[in-house]
Protein backbone atom coordinates (compact mmCIF):
# COMPACT_ATOMS: atom_id res chain seq x y z
CA UNK A 1 0.00 0.00 0.00
CA UNK A 2 1.23 3.51 -0.87
CA UNK A 3 0.18 6.67 0.92
CA UNK A 4 0.47 10.27 -0.17
CA UNK A 5 2.99 12.32 1.82
CA UNK A 6 4.12 15.92 1.69
CA UNK A 7 7.31 16.12 -0.40
CA UNK A 8 8.09 19.82 -0.29
CA UNK A 9 6.43 23.03 0.86
CA UNK A 10 7.03 26.75 0.41
CA UNK A 11 5.30 28.34 3.39
CA UNK A 12 3.45 31.68 3.13
CA UNK A 13 4.91 33.06 -0.08
CA UNK A 14 3.61 36.45 -1.21
CA UNK A 15 1.76 36.54 -4.53
CA UNK A 16 3.44 39.07 -6.82
CA UNK A 17 0.98 38.79 -9.70
CA UNK A 18 -1.95 37.05 -11.36
CA UNK A 19 -2.07 36.72 -15.15
CA UNK A 20 -5.44 35.47 -16.36
CA UNK A 21 -4.37 35.51 -20.03
CA UNK A 22 -1.44 33.10 -19.58
CA UNK A 23 -2.04 29.42 -20.45
CA UNK A 24 -1.77 28.22 -16.87
CA UNK A 25 0.63 27.38 -14.03
CA UNK A 26 2.47 29.10 -11.21
CA UNK A 27 5.65 31.06 -11.95
CA UNK A 28 8.07 30.60 -9.03
CA UNK A 29 11.36 32.36 -8.31
CA UNK A 30 14.26 30.14 -9.49
CA UNK A 31 15.92 30.44 -6.06
CA UNK A 32 12.81 29.03 -4.36
CA UNK A 33 12.47 26.25 -6.93
CA UNK A 34 16.05 25.20 -6.17
CA UNK A 35 15.80 25.65 -2.38
CA UNK A 36 12.55 23.67 -2.12
CA UNK A 37 13.53 20.93 -4.56
CA UNK A 38 10.51 21.48 -6.79
CA UNK A 39 10.79 20.44 -10.43
CA UNK A 40 9.69 22.36 -13.51
CA UNK A 41 6.25 21.03 -14.59
CA UNK A 42 5.70 19.34 -11.22
CA UNK A 43 2.11 19.38 -9.98
CA UNK A 44 1.60 21.52 -6.90
CA UNK A 45 -1.32 22.35 -4.65
CA UNK A 46 -1.80 25.99 -3.73
CA UNK A 47 -3.49 27.04 -0.49
CA UNK A 48 -4.47 30.72 -0.30
CA UNK A 49 -4.19 31.92 3.31
CA UNK A 50 -6.26 35.05 2.56
CA UNK A 51 -9.41 33.55 1.05
CA UNK A 52 -9.18 29.79 1.73
CA UNK A 53 -9.01 28.80 -1.96
CA UNK A 54 -7.29 25.46 -2.63
CA UNK A 55 -6.32 24.42 -6.15
CA UNK A 56 -3.72 22.58 -8.22
CA UNK A 57 -1.45 23.70 -11.04
CA UNK A 58 2.14 23.07 -12.19
CA UNK A 59 5.48 24.84 -11.72
CA UNK A 60 7.25 27.02 -14.28
CA UNK A 61 10.35 29.15 -13.78
CA UNK A 62 9.56 32.75 -12.85
CA UNK A 63 11.64 35.83 -12.25
CA UNK A 64 13.59 36.75 -9.12
CA UNK A 65 11.19 36.93 -6.14
CA UNK A 66 8.20 36.04 -8.33
CA UNK A 67 5.15 34.06 -7.28
CA UNK A 68 2.62 34.56 -10.08
CA UNK A 69 -0.54 32.52 -10.65
CA UNK A 70 -1.39 32.17 -14.32
CA UNK A 71 -4.45 31.21 -16.36
CA UNK A 72 -7.53 30.01 -14.51
CA UNK A 73 -5.57 29.89 -11.22
CA UNK A 74 -5.28 33.68 -11.38
CA UNK A 75 -8.96 33.86 -10.38
CA UNK A 76 -8.09 32.40 -6.95
CA UNK A 77 -5.54 35.01 -5.83
CA UNK A 78 -4.81 38.69 -5.65
CA UNK A 79 -1.47 40.43 -5.52
CA UNK A 80 -0.03 40.33 -1.95
CA UNK A 81 -2.07 37.27 -0.89
CA UNK A 82 -0.10 34.72 1.13
CA UNK A 83 -0.01 31.20 -0.31
CA UNK A 84 1.35 27.81 0.70
CA UNK A 85 2.77 25.78 -2.20
CA UNK A 86 2.95 21.99 -1.67
CA UNK A 87 3.95 18.95 -3.64
CA UNK A 88 3.30 15.37 -2.60
CA UNK A 89 4.76 11.94 -3.29
CA UNK A 90 3.55 8.34 -2.97
CA UNK A 91 5.46 6.20 -0.49
CA UNK A 92 5.12 2.79 1.09
CA UNK A 93 4.31 2.75 4.82
CA UNK A 94 7.92 1.91 5.63
CA UNK A 95 9.27 4.70 3.41
CA UNK A 96 6.74 7.14 4.88
CA UNK A 97 7.95 6.49 8.43
CA UNK A 98 11.46 7.66 7.44
CA UNK A 99 10.45 10.40 5.00
CA UNK A 100 11.46 14.00 5.74
CA UNK A 101 9.76 16.61 3.57
CA UNK A 102 11.52 19.87 2.77
CA UNK A 103 9.78 22.93 4.23
CA UNK A 104 10.99 26.38 3.12
CA UNK A 105 9.87 29.47 5.05
CA UNK A 106 10.09 32.75 3.16
CA UNK A 107 10.11 36.45 4.02
CA UNK A 108 7.82 39.12 2.52
CA UNK A 109 10.09 39.37 -0.57
CA UNK A 110 9.88 35.59 -1.20
CA UNK A 111 13.46 34.99 -0.10
CA UNK A 112 14.16 31.75 1.76
CA UNK A 113 14.81 32.50 5.42
CA UNK A 114 14.68 28.99 6.90
CA UNK A 115 14.58 25.41 5.64
CA UNK A 116 13.57 22.40 7.69
CA UNK A 117 13.22 18.68 7.10
CA UNK A 118 10.31 17.45 9.20
CA UNK A 119 9.91 13.76 9.90
CA UNK A 120 6.75 11.91 10.91
CA UNK A 121 8.35 11.38 14.32
CA UNK A 122 8.48 15.18 14.87
CA UNK A 123 4.70 15.39 14.48
CA UNK A 124 3.69 13.36 17.53
CA UNK A 125 1.15 15.05 19.78
CA UNK A 126 2.76 16.51 22.87
CA UNK A 127 0.72 16.30 26.05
Amino acid sequence: MNISMLRTKIHRATVTGADLDYEGSISICPDLIKESGLLINERVDIYNCNNGARFSTYVIKGGKGEICLNGAAARHVQKNDLVIICSYCGLSMEEAKKHKPSVVFVDSKNRAKEKRAESAKNNKNKK
